[in-house]
């Protein structure tokens, strides 16, 4: 299978499904307040359309480990959001605005598929050994999609109306459509298709979702990177829900917070591109948390509010979230069981996404009580995510003495 799909391919089809993904968010948020004149209303669509996503993510793992043909169920995923797009727009003015709400969050249970149901289909792309590589370029996707989707939101809307900005979203996520509906199918152990050799799981959705969980939480490589992810995301929503205030303190205009997020996105890009390019250079384990160190020097370093001190805060916040993620996939794919491949990917997605909206949900009132002080308690977080990190200990041996697999063997096997 491995020949017949391309790396490429799979880059090219992530990327389009996450730059929508990325755009949808502050597309939807323009739309709102384009149609109902209400930033209530608007923040409403956004928060319905990501509060979901911690329910969405593991039912959607779960069902993509059981599939035959995950791809099928990803391009099935993928369709179904942009449909919930859709009937959003078509919604907005003309039913009531808690249906269009409801459909948001409906919509959000498939977003985690977006992110970390791409992710998990990678060692069935990637040959073993260049896994390393692939799986930075993975979090390179990321990075761009984080760049330039809120960015793509902004210009559409600017050129052709807020409607617009939902509409490319949707059809950016139609455009990965094929590449997901070609990725290869599950291998059985002899080597053939697993559709052709299997029946049906003998386990239900509700034992491998307690399967998951219990993988995360016993794998200790898996249950520190995990928990240090979800509190060093709390303290990333805490920072950027402050930058508007941040750059209107330090370069007298709001606006300027949209200048800080893209310098912070372009340092991860690069930090990633060149983790691409010696995907050798980290350790996944010692990167998780150097960078989470890292991160909270740079956070404490944005609270004085000052121009040159801020700009590089973001780039030293860049240069560590970039390879921080990197690690992240590296770990997972690493100690993951196969079967529970997808489930672990998606979970870990969802649970940054909701460690983010709390933070985010958190940043306003701490900028408002004291505009040094959000920085710094995204700071203490990145801190506390650390502590989480040391307090789970060293990597223990797997069941039956053997050692964890290096990051050069990752996706072996199981």
């Amino acid at each position: 299978m491995i020949r017949r799909y391309r790396l490429s391919s799979y880059l090219a089809g992530a990327m389009a499904a996450r730059t929508g993904d990325e755009m949808s968010g502050p597309a939807l948020l323009l739309v709102g307040l384009a149609v109902t004149g209400s930033a209530s209303a608007a923040s409403a669509l956004l928060a319905g359309i990501t509060v979901s996503a911690a329910v969405g993510g593991p039912v959607i793992g779960a069902m993509l480990d059981r599939a035959a043909r995950p791809g099928r169920l990803l391009a099935g995923a993928l369709a179904a959001y942009a449909m919930t797009l859709l009937l959003i727009l078509l919604g907005l003015g003309r039913i009531p605005l808690p249906v269009v709400v409801a459909t948001a969050v409906i919509g959000g249970l498939l977003g985690p598929a977006l992110a970390g149901g791409w992710t998990a289909q990678l060692p069935r792309v990637a040959a073993p050994d260049g896994l390393p590589r692939a799986t930075a370029l993975d979090a390179l996707t990321y990075n761009v999609a984080g760049l330039a989707g809120p960015v793509l939101a902004g210009l559409v809307a600017l050129l052709a109306g807020a409607p617009a900005g939902v509409v490319v979203s949707l059809a950016l996520i139609l455009l990965a459509l094929p590449a997901a509906w070609a990725l290869p199918a599950r291998s059985s152990p002899e080597g053939g298709s697993v559709g052709a050799s299997r029946g049906a799981p003998a386990t239900s959705i509700a034992d491998d979702l307690v399967s998951g969980f219990v993988a995360i939480a016993r794998t200790r490589p898996l249950a520190r990177a995990t928990l240090t992810s979800v509190v060093s995301y709390v303290g990333l929503g805490v920072l950027v829900t402050c930058t508007p205030l941040l750059g209107d303190a330090a370069f007298g205009s709001p606006h300027s917070g949209t200048f800080l997020l893209t310098v912070l996105a372009a340092a991860a890009l690069a930090a990633n591109a060149l983790l691409a390019k010696r995907p050798g250079l980290l350790r996944p384990d010692a990167t998780v948390l150097a960078s989470t160190l890292v991160l909270g020097a740079a956070f404490a370093l944005a609270a004085t509010a000052s121009p040159v001190p801020l700009v590089a805060a973001m780039v030293v916040a860049g240069a560590a979230e970039g390879p921080q993620l990197t690690a992240l996939f590296a770990v997972r794919h690493r100690e993951a069981p196969e079967r529970l491949r997808g489930q672990i990917f998606t979970t870990g997605a969802s649970l940054k996404i909701t460690g983010y909206a709390v933070g985010a949900g958190l940043g306003g009132p701490l900028a408002t009580w004291s505009l040094p002080g959000a920085p710094l308690v995204a700071a203490a977080c990145e801190l506390l995510a650390a502590a989480g990190y040391l307090a789970c200990g060293a990597p223990s041996r797997r069941v039956g003495g053997r050692p964890p697999r290096s990051w050069t063997r990752a996706g072996s096997g199981t």
